[in-house]
């Protein structure tokens, strides 16, 4: 079976991508002592949220892809929740976390609208 949609095209997919970039920009300046700790896990996230929506468009059914888009929506609020510990910490700066804090935020909002629309039809 198709693809219902095609990832590449999907724009909170293509934000996910910005996402992951700006994560491994954002983390690579993380203590050493955090490469297997907080940065890993935020860069694992940040993957998350792209390759689910990807995964999901390969589903056959549209309840199949709504879990795949909620699970990209759960490591997308996974993330924001590192961010603010790294913000916390002093792992990255104010405005690192505000800019960073917007695109998650957006990206969360994208994916929920996303999911209603899937539903509304």
């Amino acid at each position: 079976m198709a693809a219902k949609h095609n990832f590449r095209k999907l724009t909170i997919w293509k934000e996910g991508i910005e996402l992951v970039k700006e994560t491994y920009k954002s983390t690579k300046i993380f203590p050493k002592s955090e490469i297997y700790g907080l940065s890993n896990q935020m860069q694992r996230c940040s993957i998350s949220v792209p390759s689910n929506i990807a995964e999901g468009t390969s589903k056959g059914s549209t309840k199949h892809f709504l879990q795949y888009l909620e699970n990209a929506l759960g490591s997308a609020f996974e993330w924001e929740t590192q961010l603010i510990i790294a913000f916390e910490i002093g792992y990255v700066s104010e405005s690192t976390f505000y800019h960073l804090e917007n695109k998650i935020q957006s990206i969360q909002k994208m994916i929920t609208r996303f999911m209603e629309n899937i539903m509304d039809h």
